[in-house]
Order: C-alpha cells, then structure tokens, then sequence
C-alpha cells in the first residue's frame, strides 16, 4: 500500500506503444481526448521534417486538435539518438505538466520509452575522439567487424544488437572503452531504477498473422502516396545512406533503387521483409519489459472503444486520473 501511494504522488504519464501498424495513432488520439492529454512521440523517425511518408506520420486532421511534440522538430541531416530524444522529450513533459495535461509517449522506439521512464543516465556516454575511431572502422572494415569487436568485451550487448546497427555498436563499444564497464550491465542496473513517473505502460498488439498483412497493405499504400518521390526529393537536398535519417525502413531501401542498387520490386520485397522483422523484433523487446499493461485487439473484439475504457480504467486504479481531471 505504501508503494502505491507514493507512486500515486508522482506526475502521471501514460504510454501506448505497440508494433508498427497495429494501430496506435487512432487510439492514442483518443486516449488524449478523454483523459486530457498531450501527444509526445517516440518515433525516431517522425522527428524530421521532409519525411512524411516513409514514417507514417500523423497529418494536422488525423491530430483533430491534440497538440503532438517531437514531431517536424530537425532537418533529415541533424544528429538524433536517444539522448538527443531523452533531453527534448523532457522539455515537452515540463511543459505539459506546466498546462495541467497529462503526457502520453506515443510510438514504437522501445529503448527511447525506457530512458524516459526510468530516467535513464547517458552522461558517461558523452562523445570521444575513440567514437571517430569506430566510426572510421566501420567505414574501413563494415559493420560485421564492429560487431565482432563488440561480441568479444560485451556478449549481451551483441547478442541485443542487429550486426548492421553500427550506431549503437559504436555506443556499446564506446561505452565500455570510456568506462571500463559494459553497457549490458549499466543499462540492466539502469532498469531497475524506480521510475519519477506515475505511468500505465500499454503495448497494443494483434494476430501477427494481421500485423504483417497491415505492414504490407501500409507499405503498397506509402508507394501509392509517392515515397519514391518523397526520397528522391531527399536525395536532392543532400540526404545520402550515411544519415542517420536515411538508414530508417522505407528510406534505405528506396534509397537504394534510386542509387541503381536494386529494382524496385526488389527495394519493395526489402521493404515488407525488413518491417515485418522490425515488428517482431518490437514486440520482443517489450516483452521484457515490466510493468507492461498488454492490449490484445482480438480479445476486445476490435472494439476501440472497449479497448480505450479497458485503459481508461487501468489508468484509474493506478491512482493518476482521480489526481488530475
């Protein structure tokens, strides 16, 4: 009882994320509605301007007056990691709370959730001349090697991590080299940290069988919109595969059509494939999460409306919304 009331004495914040195209902006908008929300998104794409397409982002309609942060907020060339996110996302809760709202993180970047929620510490992280060493490496000898160099100080870590995501190959590696310490272990001690806020954590989910039939639907009807173009415009601005920006699903793969890499037909194949491994590799990490509140849309029967009173009410009994509507 003790532990309830002082987790009903912190700011509230509500989470709903889930894998991609399972749904979560339809019901995130209408969460926001009733229990007085704001909208900060946790996507680490939609942080961009000029990539609208490729991150499903939500339109000025679809937002139907919920005010939504962290999205059109840098340039597809500006630097942007979960740092980047931790401190900006901080910014937009301080001000939401400042309006009497509650803040609601949206979206399906697992890792960016868990450093806002458990207030995760990245400071011995800060930037090095040994990062240019890596990254250099990474250039010269591929992802491959990082990642081998990683597997031997911090198997876990390279066991978490996907061969080709150098950045956070470089993150892990450059971690223990500054620290003596593996990342593995930080972030595991990190995660037990109680967290500042009062949240629900909900992660909505479907028949997989569903899932990937809406990734692929989702994808043909991004190429109906005009992604090719979306990224060919890029390309005319600057935009290349060593972005940040430009290694997100949908824009690597049309990236590499345009480069003569590929046809389309086999960038689309890529695409589907890719996404529907991204899905499962989503639902995998949270899976291991705690405190996680899971919404199966087939045990509702699709029923928005008895999926949102199924949150409104968990909500409820977590002490948050009797305190602040």
């Amino acid at each position: 009882m003790e532990n309830r009331e002082r987790k009903a004495k912190r700011n509230p914040m509500i989470v709903l994320t889930g894998p991609t195209a399972v749904g979560k902006t339809k019901l995130s908008i209408a969460l926001a509605k009733a229990v007085g929300g704001e909208i900060i998104s946790a996507d680490s794409m939609q942080v961009y301007e000029y990539m609208d397409i490729g991150s499903a982002k939500i339109t000025e309609a679809e937002m139907q007056g919920v005010p939504h942060h962290l999205i059109d907020v840098l340039k597809p060339w500006e630097e942007f990691n979960v740092v980047v996110f931790q401190q900006k996302c901080k910014e937009a809760i301080n001000a939401i709370y400042e309006r009497g709202h509650i803040p609601i993180l949206t979206g399906g970047t697992g890792f960016y959730i868990q450093a806002v929620l458990k207030d995760i510490d990245f400071t011995e992280n800060e930037e090095s001349s040994y990062r240019k060493e890596l990254e250099a490496l990474a250039v010269e000898k591929g992802a491959e090697y990082l990642h081998h160099m990683l597997a031997e100080v911090d198997p876990p870590s390279a066991k978490a991590i996907h061969p080709n995501n150098i950045k956070r190959c470089i993150r892990a590696l450059e971690f223990y080299h500054l620290t003596g310490e593996r990342i593995s272990d930080h972030n595991e001690t990190e995660k037990q940290k109680e967290s500042p806020y009062n949240f629900c954590y909900f992660v909505l989910n479907d028949d997989r069988e569903k899932l990937y039939s809406r990734i692929e639907q989702r994808i043909d009807e991004m190429l109906d919109m005009g992604l090719v173009e979306e990224v060919r415009k890029l390309q005319e601005l600057g935009c290349h595969r060593g972005m940040v920006s430009m290694q997100g699903l949908g824009y690597k793969e049309i990236l590499a059509y345009l480069e003569g890499e590929c046809s389309l037909e086999e960038a689309v194949y890529l695409l589907k494939r890719d996404t529907r491994h991204f899905a499962k590799r989503q639902l995998t990490w949270f899976r291991r999460e705690s405190d996680v509140i899971w919404v199966d849309k087939e045990a509702f029967s699709y029923d928005d409306e008895r999926i949102l009173q199924f949150m409104l009410e968990k909500c409820k009994q977590s002490g948050m919304l009797g305190a602040c509507l």
